[in-house]
């Protein structure tokens, strides 16, 4: 600037003319302006480390593991930390290098088993989902693109999975790291490992992933994460003027109800308590349903059955893991492990007495964890068969009246080309409750609670008529509490599958009067079984199935 004032000053001599003086002053000033900022740009970058003399405030809010990337910004997102103007530098840069289509290059460079298991897990692939949605539309498997989201055509099925489902899996990308938990979802590594941060620094990189992490997607679907906080999704159009004023708004506009929450949330557990990095990330490939992924059982915990782990044992593949402990934990120190896979659960520990302490993995005090007895438990041998949720689970999420129609003459985005397209699916839900759920049977024979997934009409253009489907799907509810009675199963039509009613016992046959109507396929609206051989115990899928007529009597009768 001093520079330029004074030959500015100099030529004034020269000119007299007002208009010539203002004119010479602005061009010999724009001039030295367009000589002196490039150089002083690539002086800077030069200078600088390149990314940090205009990102400096970036090189802060590090977790201590990833440190090292303050001042090394091209280790993760390319770019050129040496060139000499702004464009060069950008001109590779990736701005978000967790998302699925860079982690092998970004993450993978340190954890690339992790990247491997990532991009083969369901969280990723959504096989399961896939499956399920074009068996409902009665779609052959397309085997031929049955790899995942990244791989699914346009028929009605896939178009409504692009549509509806494709935004929670890990590989729809960001383009911002949003705050709000109810909407921020996808973004391969990031979906997970970046909690919330200051908006001038860099998110931190934590394997402390908070529940926030998860709300995202798993407040959908099944709500898991609203069930565990004990929050309730409702119509608030369908609920009585006395519960008015007790309903909640989330960020994203859903109306939710105050509900029971798990016991796990009530005594400050958050999901990675449970949920091992096993059970997240994957580690099969051939895993298609969610149930084969999970690796946590509640008898890890409660009744600790598996050989305990020490650091003498500790198993060679989960060698990442000791990381985690006190750098004064001594080799024979025992720690519980899931059966399921045999991962060490780092962060409970035993007692020289045999007692699990589990300790918080984001902080609180240590927490007792109650042992199974069979005195808590005097009919486990009549009971074996049962899940624990199947009468531990306080309430689940239920929608018994659904509602979808493609609109080819609307527009709506398609999560997988991230822009919107021709055509729109437009839902309808009504009868949605969040009481004792139905219990029903696994193809390991196992009871466990169900809920709808599909009490639906369908309608297509490319179809002649509106499809019905019913179908229901087991599920964890998460909302772990006392345990229900026994006439909440032994004397409930809604836990045997036959819907709300009355049960009626007469020269000991029994009858069942429903409450709704019935749908043409003979059975009530919320029903999923009958007392009626020819629709009793039947399912879409061979690997799960409603109880049939006599396991229902055998129920009834049991005193």
């Amino acid at each position: 600037m001093l520079i330029a004032s004074g030959l500015a000053a100099k030529y004034m001599r020269v000119f007299n003319n007002t208009f010539f003086n203002y004119f010479f002053i602005y061009a010999v000033f724009a001039l030295l302006l367009l000589i002196a900022l490039p150089i002083a740009a690539a002086a800077a970058v030069k200078g600088n480390a390149g990314c940090l003399s205009c990102h400096v405030k970036k090189s802060t809010g590090f977790s201590d593991k990833h440190a090292f990337a303050a001042t090394q910004c091209t280790t993760c997102h390319k770019g050129d930390d040496t060139a000499k103007s702004l464009p060069q530098a950008h001109e590779t840069l990736v701005a978000f290098p967790a998302d699925m289509e860079h982690t092998e290059t970004a993450c993978g460079n340190c954890h690339a088993k992790r990247v491997h298991d990532v991009t083969h897990s369901l969280m990723n692939t959504g096989k399961g989902i896939i499956e399920k949605t074009r068996l409902a539309f009665e779609e052959k498997s397309h085997p031929e693109n049955s790899d995942g989201f990244n791989s699914i055509v346009h028929s009605p099925a896939d178009s409504l999975l692009r549509k509806l489902c494709a935004s929670c899996h890990l590989g729809n990308k960001k383009s911002v790291h949003a705050l709000d938990v109810t909407s921020d979802r996808g973004g391969g590594c990031s979906a997970c490992h970046i909690n919330s941060y200051q908006k001038d620094q860099h998110p931190a990189l934590t394997s402390r992933v908070e529940d926030g992490r998860c709300f995202g997607c798993h407040s959908r679907s099944g709500r898991i994460s609203l069930n565990y906080a004990g929050l309730a999704e409702i119509i608030a159009a369908e609920q009585p003027a006395d519960i008015q004023a007790e309903i909640l708004q989330l960020a994203d506009g859903r109306s939710v109800i105050k509900r029971p929450a798990d016991v796990h949330h009530e005594a400050g557990m958050s999901c990675i308590d449970c949920h091992t990095s096993t059970g997240l990330m994957g580690g099969n490939d051939n895993t298609r349903h969610q149930q084969q992924a999970v690796d946590i059982r509640c008898t890890d915990c409660h009744k600790n059955e598996s050989p305990p782990t020490s650091l003498s044992s500790w198993p060679e593949n989960f060698g990442s893991l000791k990381q985690y402990l006190e750098p004064d934990t001594s080799d024979d120190q025992p720690f519980l492990a899931t059966a399921h896979s045999g991962t060490p659960l780092w962060h409970i520990s035993q007692d020289e007495n045999g007692t699990a302490l589990l300790h918080p993995k984001l902080g609180g005090p240590a927490l007792q964890i109650p042992s199974y007895t069979t005195v808590s438990h005097p009919l486990e041998k009549e009971h074996a068969r049962l899940h624990c949720s199947a009468c531990h689970s306080q309430w689940a999420p239920q929608c018994y009246g659904c509602h979808i129609e493609y609109d080819p003459d609307s527009r709506q985005k398609d999560h997988l080309l991230q822009r919107e397209t021709p055509g729109r699916w437009n839902e309808q839900r009504w009868d949605v409750r969040s009481g004792l759920p139905p219990l029903g049977i696994t193809a390991e024979n196992t009871i466990r609670p169900f809920v709808p997934g599909m009490i639906m009409t369908i309608k297509h253009p490319d179809w002649e008529g509106q499809k019905f489907k019913r179908l229901f799907a087991s599920t964890e509810p998460h909302t772990t509490g006392k345990s229900r009675n026994c006439s909440s199963c032994h004397q409930s039509s809604t836990a045997l599958g036959l819907g709300e009613g009355d049960l009626l016992k007469t020269e000991q046959q029994w009858k069942f009067l429903p409450t709704h109507k019935i749908l043409n396929d003979g059975l009530p609206a919320d029903a999923w079984t009958s007392f009626d051989e020819a629709m009793s115990g039947r399912s879409k899928y061979t690997s799960h199935r409603p109880f049939n007529r006599d396991e229902i009597l055998r129920i009834l009768n049991t005193q």
